[in-house]
C-alpha cells in the first residue's frame, strides 16, 4: 500500500511541476536528442559515444517526433535532406527517405525537410519546405503529395509556398504553414482546403490544432512570439516580450503541455523554456540563454520539440505519445 501511495504521490507531483513530464530535444547545433526531465535530468539521450564509435550519428536534425507505439523517433535532418529513424532501445539507426547531402528535388530527394512524422497507418509525412510541397512516403516511394514541385504560390491544395510545418490532425488532415504570406491551411485527408488563414506573424512555424478549433504557433523572428489564434486569425494570447531575458530568438516550435503550460523552442536563445500563459513568465528553462553549449544543462540552436509522459519512478511512456 505504502508503494502504491508512494507512487501516485509521485506522479501528482509531476503533474503539478511546470514541466509535467520530459521533453525530447532536437539539439540540432550539437547533431543530438535528449530527453530531459522537470529536474534537468537526463533520462535518455542519441547518440551516445559507443553509437559516434560505431558510426552512428545525426547530422544537423530539425525535429525529432516519437513514432506510433514508442519504439522510435524520426528525425528530419535538413541540411542533410534525409529522414532517418533511431530505435528508442537499441538506438539503431534506419534511412527512411532522401540522399544524404544532396538537395533537389527528383526521386528520393528532398530539400530541407521539416517536421517528419509517423502517422499510425506508418506512412511517413514532411514538409518538403522548399520544393513546396507535402510529402507522404510508403516504403521510400511518395504515395501522395500536396502543392506542385518546385511552383511555389499560395493556392492550396494545388501549390503551396515554401513550407515548414504539416501537423498531422486527428481526422487524418494535416495543418500546413506557409512561410510566405503567413499562411496556416487545413488540408483534410481526401486532400480539399477547409480553410486558409493568415497568422498575424512574419514568419509562421509548426501551427499545432487545440480544442475549440484554436492553433498555437510560433513567430520565428526576433523577437519572436509564441502565440494562440483562431481560425479567422484573431490573436486569442501572445508571448512577445521585446527585450530581456524574456524575450525569444527564433522561436521554432511551441507546444502545449497536459497542464496549459506552453513549451517553446527558443532556438537562438539555445534553451528551450517553458511558460506560465496565465502569468506570461518563463517558469522553467533548460539551456542558457544566448549561450551555446555541449555539456551538462547546454544546448545549441535546439529546434525540435516533443512531450513524452513520465510514469512511476520517472520511467518515460514512450507509447503514451500521438501524433496527433
Amino acid at each position: 500500500m505504502f508503494q502504491l501511495l508512494a507512487a501516485i504521490a509521485s506522479v501528482a507531483s509531476l503533474q503539478a511541476a511546470p514541466l509535467p513530464g520530459a521533453l525530447l530535444i532536437a539539439d540540432r547545433g550539437n547533431d543530438r536528442m535528449l530527453l530531459v526531465g522537470a529536474r534537468h535530468q537526463l533520462l535518455w539521450h542519441f547518440p551516445t559515444a559507443r553509437d559516434r564509435a560505431r558510426g552512428i550519428h545525426l547530422n544537423f536534425n530539425d525535429d525529432g517526433f516519437v513514432e506510433p507505439g514508442g519504439t522510435a523517433i524520426v528525425s528530419n535532418e535538413e541540411e542533410a535532406h534525409t529522414i532517418v529513424s533511431v530505435n528508442i532501445r537499441t538506438h539503431a539507426r534506419v534511412h527512411l527517405y532522401g540522399t544524404p547531402g544532396v538537395k533537389g528535388s527528383g526521386a528520393n530527394e528532398l530539400n530541407t525537410p521539416d517536421d517528419a512524422y509517423v502517422l499510425p497507418n506508418g506512412t511517413l509525412t514532411v514538409a518538403d519546405a522548399y520544393n513546396c510541397r507535402v510529402l507522404f512516403i510508403r516504403s521510400h516511394r511518395i504515395v501522395r503529395q500536396i502543392g506542385t514541385t518546385g511552383v511555389c504560390r499560395h493556392d492550396p491544395p494545388g501549390y503551396l509556398g515554401a513550407v515548414n510545418g504539416d501537423t498531422p490532425l486527428r481526422d487524418g488532415g494535416v495543418l500546413v504553414s506557409e512561410i510566405q504570406g503567413s499562411w496556416i491551411d487545413d488540408i483534410s485527408a481526401s486532400g480539399h482546403l477547409r480553410w486558409a488563414v493568415q497568422a498575424p506573424v512574419s514568419y509562421p512555424s509548426d501551427p499545432q490544432p487545440l480544442p475549440g478549433g484554436r492553433i498555437l504557433l510560433a513567430d520565428y523572428a526576433k523577437p519572436g512570439a509564441a502565440l494562440i489564434i483562431g481560425r479567422r486569425g484573431k490573436v486569442l494570447w501572445r508571448y512577445r516580450p521585446s527585450s530581456g531575458l524574456g524575450a525569444l530568438n527564433h522561436p521554432s516550435l511551441a507546444l502545449m503541455l497536459p497542464n496549459g503550460n506552453i513549451a517553446v523552442n527558443d532556438d537562438f536563445n539555445d534553451r528551450v523554456v517553458v511558460i506560465d500563459p496565465h502569468t506570461n513568465r518563463i517558469v522553467w528553462q533548460y539551456g542558457h540563454a544566448g549561450v551555446a553549449g555541449r555539456g551538462a544543462d547546454f544546448l545549441n540552436t535546439p529546434d525540435g520539440l516533443d512531450f513524452v509522459p513520465l510514469g512511476a519512478g520517472g520511467v518515460p511512456l514512450w507509447n503514451a505519445v500521438h501524433h496527433p
